[in-house]
């Protein structure tokens, strides 16, 4: 976590924020190449103004879920502007870093930017992290349930073999991702002692010895989560849990809602494409490009073509302007004004430009 002003303007410089946006609109003006039709001029100017609407509204409660839930987390240690400020950020990282890594990998270090101590910080994004996870874990059982055999998209030019081997990589990413928030639950609240002596365990083979030191970090920050968790109350569960539940739900609907404003679409429609989206999320997870930009675009219409054919384009680039490359605007436009704050020569010496000293506090 020893991060400095001029680390972090590497990880978002120009040339970062250009790349994945040149790369996905790219691969959106090449399929608009291919598949333009001047009726879809028409057809976007006779979208539906509600659905339309209901997308922004989704959109808004969205962020202000985030906004809620990261100022409740902290306990109301930052402001609403400095929950905007970071949640903002949060979303600029995840957008300029590739999908594999997250803005959770440098969110801690906002927090402890905006003064809150590292121990906090840290408990604060891993408390995110694993209700963020329990969310997919509950989710899916729930949509596996509804969408039943559609789960699966139907791919024009794809074997039924390579149809299960998605289902197959769906399935395996899943049971991942469940064991990954069990561990999680099971290392902050009933033995983080354990988990810890199994990290740097883990960290002392061979075939992992490279990141031992990181092992050895992950694990006493664990203990320093643990401690921090287990004295909060009902109503700070309460809190997270629901704002977690309305912010990964709005994320998951708004495709819905861009669909709908441009073609009918049933309950069950709605429904099936709320549950297509989460198998999305894992295919865009495992892409290497910042974002995911250009990948999801071109498996963009493979789950959800189906429900407006020719105009299926358009909608993409619509999606991807909303939850996507406005990220990257406004990231690009807060970030270097928060680095000027926070990294500033009259910020107290207590919150030096980076976190080596309690780096090496949680070393001893």
């Amino acid at each position: 976590m020893a991060l400095t002003k001029e680390q972090l303007q590497k990880k978002f410089s120009a040339r970062k924020i250009l790349l994945p946006m040149l790369l996905g609109l790219g691969v959106i003006g090449y399929m608009l190449y291919q598949n333009y039709d001047p009726s879809q001029v028409q057809t976007l100017l006779q979208a539906n103004l509600l659905w339309a609407g209901i997308a922004l509204v989704v959109l808004f409660i969205r962020d202000f879920g985030y906004m809620y839930r990261i100022r409740y987390i902290t306990e109301k240690a930052l402001s609403w502007k400095q929950s905007f400020t970071v949640i903002m950020l949060w979303e600029f990282a995840s957008c300029a870093l590739p999908s594999v890594v997250g803005g959770t990998t440098i969110a801690a270090f906002m927090l402890f930017k905006e003064k809150i101590p590292l121990g906090k910080s840290i408990a604060q994004v891993m408390v995110t992290a694993m209700l963020d996870n329990l969310y997919f874990v509950l989710a899916v059982p729930v949509v596996i349930l509804l969408a039943q055999e559609q789960l699966l998209p139907e791919i024009a030019g794809i074997s039924d073999t390579m149809r299960n081997s998605l289902g197959v990589a769906f399935f395996v990413s899943y049971l991942l991702i469940a064991i990954y928030a069990f561990v999680m639950f099971y290392a902050l609240f009933i033995n983080p002692k354990a988990v810890k002596r199994l990290m740097i365990r883990i960290g002392q083979i061979k075939l992992f010895r490279r990141w031992r030191i990181s092992f050895f970090h992950h694990a006493n920050e664990l203990l320093i989560a643990s401690k921090h968790l287990r004295t909060k109350n009902t109503a700070y569960w309460l809190h997270a849990s629901i704002s977690t539940f309305f912010v990964w739900t709005a994320r998951y609907i708004i495709i819905g809602c861009l669909i709908a404003a441009f073609t009918h679409l049933s309950f069950s429609d709605h429904v099936l494409i709320f549950s297509r989206n989460l198998i999305y999320k894992i295919v865009l997870f495992v892409s290497v490009t910042p974002g995911g930009a250009g990948f999801a675009e071109l498996a963009f219409p493979a789950f959800f073509g189906v429900f407006i054919g020719s105009f299926t384009t358009i909608i993409i680039l619509l999606y991807r302007l909303l939850t996507y490359y406005l990220y990257l605007l406004a990231g690009a436009i807060i970030f270097p004004r928060w680095a000027a704050r926070v990294f500033s020569k009259d910020a107290p010496e207590k919150n030096p430009d980076t976190v080596t000293q309690p780096d090496h506090q949680l070393m001893a």
